[in-house]
């Protein structure tokens, strides 16, 4: 297979994540305006809860894989700024792994801020891609962070792949309760009247 197959598998990846990520968030906001939506967004997020570590797994791994195959076998020199990205995702497919394994919840308050991390890099870095022209230190002649190996889809880049698995894996740590019982298997049907159902749920019926 080719690299530019490879793109596009991987291009075909970060569009179903964009789908989920937008229609997380898309139900987010309905759920601020209306009860009903809320309800749905607590059932949609309880319905989730249970596979959110795995499938949170699943996408640091493959981008793990993905950002491997294109330094290790395309032969694209990662940048400065695709070094500190990884930095945050690496350490998540392991992290995450072992949670998954172990239905361990608590993996959030170490997930969570991993993935805002790689976001706010890979928007910085997707952002000077478009505007090259700009001023940084965090670039240099031998892999400059302005250069774009591939284009998919008249807006997927290398860093959006990452930012698009930086986000899915937060919405999906946001199901998990932020309080109360380590492990998913102690969670009761009784979470929602003692406070600990998920941040995401619970904020978009506020």
């Amino acid at each position: 297979m080719t690299t530019d197959t490879f793109s596009m598998f991987f291009a075909l990846l970060t569009v179903a994540a964009n789908l989920f990520v937008v229609a997380a968030l898309g139900l987010w906001v309905a759920a601020r305006r209306s009860p009903a939506w809320a309800a749905r967004l607590r059932g949609a997020a309880e319905s989730l809860r249970p596979s959110a570590i795995g499938f949170a797994w699943v996408a640091a791994a493959v981008a793990t894989a993905g950002s491997l195959y294109y330094s290790e076998v395309a032969h694209f020199t990662p940048c400065r700024l695709c070094w500190y990205q990884r930095i945050a995702m690496y350490p998540m497919t392991l992290l995450l792994g072992v949670a998954w394994i172990k239905r361990d919840a608590s993996i959030r308050r170490f997930a969570l801020p991993l993935a805002i991390a790689g976001a706010l890099l890979s928007i910085y870095h997707y952002q000077l891609e478009r505007f090259p022209a700009q001023s940084t230190v965090s670039c240099d002649l031998e892999a400059p962070c302005t250069l774009v190996w591939i284009w998919k889809f008249h807006y997927i880049s290398i860093p959006f792949m990452a930012l698009s698995a930086f986000a899915l894996i937060a919405v999906l740590m946001l199901t998990l309760p932020r309080r109360g019982p380590d492990t998913l298997d102690e969670e009761t049907t009784d979470e929602h009247e003692d406070g600990r159902t998920a941040d995401f749920a619970t904020e978009g019926a506020r």
